[in-house]
């Protein structure tokens, strides 16, 4: 099979399609025949020797959500068999003709959704979900925070927010950016490259924070919640390294949590999938979420669709094609 292979740490240039064996799925794995894959951070990351603890690059090929019909089933499957179209959180492998999932890690393309759209559900729908409705405990009637509010996590999490009976708020990198934010569902969206965050969503005040800047947010994030607060980091693209008053941490009573996906192990993934399944698809089959396709590009433009997410142009995923 043709993959994309990470041939040593560095940019989009280290990006090489090579041949590859075909993987065998055993057990409770499925072999998916790829026709999507959704690319995230993680993968510039990993591309760049930054993700984690890990500074080496990846020998699996890189991907982590992947679109398209189930190939062959390990012999522990019961509830997929071959010609199942899926969407599927996978560890790594997505960019690529073919990729093991878990069985468990698996959920149906929507009726009617394209393989491209499907690509883009299972990394975004999972770490908000696990992120802002399990760890953080975002309830209905709550003033919600998200930057980078057309991040693939961003749609999402505005989207989804409203859909439980939140008020969403955004950051996003221009006005045009912006609009587009607050026609998907947020009360305000603030222009950061023009506007002070902190200074313009004061006056509401902030029940949860999904950030994934760091740095010198950390401390405006604390300032920005209401009593109870809760802040949660998934990233850190502004600074590892953040300064801010530990006595307001302990007068407001603020949580501070983040996470990584990737690394949880199986039985955490399995779970999640099945309450996202639960909690998000339903919306999906009624038209009140949408995931957000801005381009494609084939497999062997990778390095092309890296160099795009860099850019921070687009307006919800980058996904490749696997013909």
């Amino acid at each position: 099979m043709k993959a994309m292979i990470v041939t040593q740490t560095g940019g989009p240039e280290v990006l090489s399609l090579e041949d590859r064996s075909v993987p065998i799925s055993t057990g409770t794995k499925v072999l998916i025949r790829v026709y999507a894959a959704g690319i995230n951070r993680a993968d510039i990351l990993m591309r760049q020797g930054r993700y984690g603890i890990s500074s080496q690059p990846p020998t699996e090929p890189l991907g982590l959500e992947v679109a398209g019909i189930i190939a062959e089933i390990g012999e522990n499957v019961s509830r997929w068999k071959v010609g199942d179209k899926v969407c599927a959180l996978i560890k790594n492998g997505g960019y690529a003709e073919y990729a093991l999932a878990e069985a468990d890690h698996c959920l149906p393309v929507p009726t009617g959704m394209s393989f491209e759209k499907a690509a883009c559900l299972p990394e975004t729908t999972m770490t908000v979900w696990s992120n802002v409705f399990q760890r953080m405990h975002l309830k209905t009637g709550e003033n919600f925070l998200v930057h980078g509010g057309t991040s693939g996590i961003g749609v999402t999490a505005i989207q989804l927010a409203k859909a439980f009976g939140v008020q969403a708020f955004a950051t996003a990198g221009s006005d045009q950016k912006c609009r587009f934010c607050e026609e998907l569902g947020a009360v305000r969206c603030v222009n950061y490259k023009t506007q002070d965050f902190l200074e313009e969503l004061k006056p509401y005040g902030m029940d949860v924070i999904l950030d994934y800047v760091g740095g010198d947010y950390t401390a405006k994030n604390i300032r920005l919640l209401r009593t109870d607060g809760r802040l949660g980091f998934i990233a850190s693209l502004g600074g590892a390294q953040s300064q801010f008053n530990i006595l307001e941490v302990m007068s407001k009573r603020i949580t501070i949590t983040g996470s990584m996906l990737a690394p949880r192990d199986d039985a955490f993934k399995a779970q999640l999938a099945a309450e996202v399944e639960k909690h998000v698809w339903p919306l999906i089959e009624a038209g009140t979420f949408e995931p957000i396709l801005y381009k494609t590009f084939p497999l062997e433009e990778a390095a092309e669709a890296h160099r795009l997410m860099e850019s921070s142009e687009h307006i919800g995923k980058i996904v490749l094609r696997v013909d």
